[in-house]
């Protein structure tokens, strides 16, 4: 299985809006893509699936041509269609042995566990391949979101033996102590798609790992 470390960029909502064109949201893929992603995130809620199975065609063309991982935000069927890497679960989308049934034994598998330890060892136990905790800060995304406490980090290095996301918040300002308490990714929104320079904003975090 590829390493999964790095920059984890999730797609902003606006970049999938009606009215959007599919250059902007291409273009924005990229310059994330060459300002250092590793793991580009899909995430469209929209009902228009012709639209969102072109994106995310493109968007496998697109990381395959910079080695990055494509994973698809809570659609299974989307995944199988466009080839991606994997998929990513939260608590109330598939499960994730039918995940794991219908992708295959190489897709890559995330699950969201919030702020719970306990959602990451059911989801280890179930096949996953990665876990998320989170938001560690104040999310313009997700400005409800339930508070995850750094020592989440710190015991899941310590205990689980799983690759580690840690969302909400994160910018370059105030990624380092996530990395030293056991993230292996950061998952950025905002710190990414939500600023004027896609590229440059990206290779901020991406730096963080070397």
């Amino acid at each position: 299985m590829p390493a999964l470390r790095g920059l984890y960029a999730i797609t902003e909502e606006r970049l999938t809006a009606a009215g959007t064109s599919d250059q902007v949201f291409f273009d924005a893929i990229r310059a994330a893509l060459q300002g250092g992603a590793r793991l580009l995130q899909y995430r469209d809620k929209s009902d228009d699936a012709g639209k969102r199975l072109h994106q995310a065609l493109t968007m496998r063309q697109l990381c395959s041509a910079f080695d990055a991982l494509l994973i698809i935000n809570d659609d299974v069927e989307l995944a199988l269609h466009c080839h991606a890497h994997g998929v990513h679960l939260g608590r109330d989308d598939d499960d994730i042995a039918s995940a794991r049934e219908a992708l295959g034994a190489s897709a890559i598998i995330g699950a969201s566990c919030y702020n719970r330890f306990d959602l990451a060892e059911q989801a280890k136990a179930a096949g996953a391949d990665y876990v998320a905790f989170g938001a560690f800060f104040p999310s313009p995304t997700k400005p409800d979101a339930a508070v995850a406490g750094i020592e989440l980090l710190q015991r899941a290095r310590a205990e689980l033996a799983l690759p580690v996301c840690a969302i909400g918040g994160i910018h370059a300002g105030n990624a380092a102590p996530l990395l030293d308490a056991g993230a292996d990714m950061l998952a950025v929104i905002s710190a990414v798609f939500g600023q004027r320079d896609i590229e440059h904003s990206a290779s901020q975090l991406a730096r963080l790992f070397r």
